[in-house]
This record gives C-alpha cells, sequence and structure tokens, in this order.
C-alpha cells in the first residue's frame, strides 16, 4: 500500500474513532468567517474541551460510512469543521450556537448525539439545555427545597411558640 493511501486511512480511522468514541459531534460550514474570528471560535472550544478541526469531506464520508452514519454525507458539501466532545454532549451545540448568534458566517449543519445522527433542529435544542453541572445544580436545588422549607415552618413555630410564652 503506498504511504498516501496509509495516510489516508489514518485520517479516516482518526475520524471515526472520534466519531465513535465521542458523546457528541457538530458539523459546522464557517466559510467568511475571518482568521480573527475562527481563532476566537477556536479558543472558546478550546476552554469548553471541545476539539474543533477540518478534515476533507471525502475523508469524512469514508469515516461515516465505517460507522454507520452515513446519513451526515448530506451535509458534507462545501467547507465543513467537526466539533467533538468527548466528555460533555452540550457543549459543542452550546459554543457553536452561541458564537453563530453572533457570527451569521457561522451556519451548523447537523451534527451525532451519542453515536446517532441528529438533525439541526436536535442540535440547536441541545444547545438550550444547561451544562451538565448547571443540571446537577439544579438537582440539587430541587432536592434540597423540601428540607429547607421543612427547616423554615419549623423555624417559625419555634419562633410563634416563643412569642407566646413571652406573651
Amino acid at each position: 500500500m503506498s504511504k498516501i493511501i496509509e495516510q489516508k486511512q489514518q485520517v479516516v480511522t482518526e475520524i471515526a474513532d472520534k466519531f465513535r468514541n465521542s458523546k457528541s459531534a457538530v458539523l459546522v460550514d464557517y466559510r467568511g468567517l475571518s482568521v480573527a474570528e475562527v481563532t476566537e471560535l477556536r479558543t472558546q472550544l478550546r476552554e469548553a474541551g471541545v476539539e474543533f478541526k477540518v478534515y476533507k469531506n471525502t475523508m469524512t464520508r469514508r469515516a461515516t460510512a465505517e460507522t454507520d452514519l452515513t446519513e451526515l454525507d448530506e451535509v458534507l458539501v462545501g467547507p465543513t469543521a467537526l466539533a467533538f466532545s468527548e466528555d460533555d454532549a452540550v457543549s459543542p451545540a452550546k459554543v457553536l450556537n452561541n458564537f453563530a448568534k453572533d457570527h451569521q458566517n457561522l451556519e451548523l449543519k447537523g451534527g451525532v448525539i451519542e453515536g446517532q445522527v441528529a438533525t439541526l433542529d436536535q442540535i440547536k435544542e441541545l444547545a438550550t439545555l444547561p451544562s451538565y453541572e448547571g443540571l446537577v445544580s439544579m438537582f440539587l436545588s430541587v432536592i434540597q427545597a423540601p428540607v429547607r422549607n421543612f427547616a423554615y415552618a419549623t423555624k417559625a413555630i419555634a419562633e410563634q411558640k416563643e412569642e407566646e410564652e413571652s406573651a
């Protein structure tokens, strides 16, 4: 096998592994973004723990064939960048969606969530969800509410009894 074919196969394997190991992946069209804007986007994604890379569409199509994600092939037209996250399914969608609100040249195309092809609407819906830490915080708040309310009620009863005794 020639060296070039071997290198291409390594790239295909790399993309396929990223699709398999990521909790989510988002495909975007970045045409029209300036170098400064792309640098800003990459910085935001890196801070969120998201890997952002541009691959040739032909390599990505071969990777989708290996991972049974061939439904993505229809969005693999024109310049396409991929954002992968192995830790947080919400991060890529959230960062890219927020960036796209301020920069109209960034267009979300579709993606993969937990190994399943997701539509553009599903990606945008995912972007509106709070992060894992936010969900945990909300959950803990809900759990603490009955205990907190019980403590307030107990305190109110104790204060009322003190007022009755002192009167």
